[in-house]
């Protein structure tokens, strides 16, 4: 079985004051739950103030983003070494606005999850997902199998990867993929993943949804055989909406 895993991107949201405001309501939310790993993603300059938050608690800090490089003139740019540092235990890499508004895309993002990949402490959350274009072309998987084949290998270790499937018409705009469709995509990144390692380590994957996830969708979309959690956005800036989704994955 695998353990669902809620996350929630920050994005560029939070002072300090409400980060520290809304970590407590998460973690007095989540007292006593069981069988779900939460995984809050705060802008950069609240890793450290959100690691010494969440002590004692099962929540885990993660990064919305890293530079491929250990170190180096890259100004407003944050490393690997750097985030171990921290304490991190994740890093989101080719979220979708990292790809549409930044302009980041395969060669670059591999390089990402690679230097993810070479800090032991830390799993890389790699996001894959169609434009709205795309979807309505018929080209969803052929997107889906593009975006997975710049970064997945034999070399790679895909038991550090978590994927997110988030649809890019969904993020930001209420619409939400519909069960059936997030289970179609899920299924189909496992059957690519089980083609280059084979079915044990493609059961073993977990496989996320992203994409206007809310209280009232969550658990019909976590009851889906092949989605293992969720990447929450705007949801998860409000503890009490969090924690709803955090416990629609026990029950999923």
């Amino acid at each position: 079985m695998r353990t669902p895993l809620v996350a929630g991107n920050w994005k560029m949201h939070k002072t300090l004051a409400e980060a520290r405001e809304l970590v407590d309501g998460i973690r007095k939310g989540v007292e006593g739950v069981d069988g779900v790993d939460v995984l809050i993603c705060p802008p950069a300059h609240l890793l450290l103030p959100m690691m010494r938050a969440v002590v004692d608690s099962p929540i885990m800090v993660g990064a919305q983003n890293v530079h491929e490089e250990q170190k180096g003139a890259f100004t407003g740019e944050i490393s690997v070494p750097m985030l171990v540092d921290a304490r991190c235990s994740h890093v989101i890499v080719g979220h979708s606005e990292r790809r549409h508004v930044f302009g980041e895309q395969g060669p670059r993002l591999a390089k990402k999850v690679l230097a993810v990949l070479g800090a032991p402490s830390l799993t890389a959350i790699y996001c894959v997902g169609e434009t709205l274009d795309e979807r309505e072309a018929g080209k969803t998987e052929s997107v889906l199998e593009q975006q997975l084949d710049d970064v997945i290998g034999s070399d790679v270790a895909i038991d550090r990867i978590v994927v997110a499937y988030e649809p890019v018409w969904a993020i930001g705009t209420g619409k939400t993929a519909s069960p059936e469709q997030a289970q179609q995509a899920h299924a189909f990144i496992r059957s690519k993943v089980s083609d280059v390692y084979g079915p044990a380590k493609a059961d073993d994957l977990r496989i996320l949804y992203g994409g206007s996830v809310k209280p009232d969708n969550a658990g019909i979309l976590m009851e889906q055989k092949d989605v293992d959690g969720a990447l929450v956005g705007g949801a998860c800036l409000v503890a009490e909406d969090f924690v709803a989704i955090i416990r629609a994955g026990v029950s999923a």
